[in-house]
């Protein structure tokens, strides 16, 4: 079982790093881990996060992992100077794989797959919102 830690990506530029810095482990199944970037905004709620839980599949069959990204869009009101949360983006994604396949076959798929959403083309579809044409 994989253990909690830090995750360092790339930011839009391509070149700059951000760390998501472990905030809370999961303690089970069904149970979510906790990443923020603790870097931003003077506020936990202006933190992007990071969650993830593994759990078994409805059918008992299997195993499916869900992750849920949030991203909030702060601002500062002038008059007040308080800081506030005034939208924010979600994303998420889910694998779900039979216990019965094979290790090599579920870490290709796995692998493909957070490939392609890393890729440059899922980038761009993500960031226009628009499939492509």
């Amino acid at each position: 079982m994989p253990q909690a830690a830090n995750i360092t990506v790339k930011k839009n530029d391509g070149v700059t790093d951000v760390t998501y810095t472990s905030i809370q482990p999961s303690s089970g199944d069904a149970v979510q881990a906790v990443w923020k970037s603790t870097t931003v905004g003077t506020a936990p709620g202006h933190q992007p996060e990071l969650r993830a839980s593994g759990r078994t599949t409805r059918n008992g069959r299997g195993r499916e992992v869900r992750w849920t990204h949030v991203y909030p869009q702060i601002a500062t009101n002038t008059t007040t100077n308080v800081t506030s949360v005034i939208d924010s983006t979600r994303c998420s994604a889910s694998f779900e794989f039979p216990t019965t396949m094979d290790t090599t076959s579920i870490n290709e798929a796995v692998a493909q797959f957070a490939n392609l959403l890393a890729s440059a083309a899922a980038k761009a579809i993500s960031q226009s919102g628009y499939g492509p044409t």
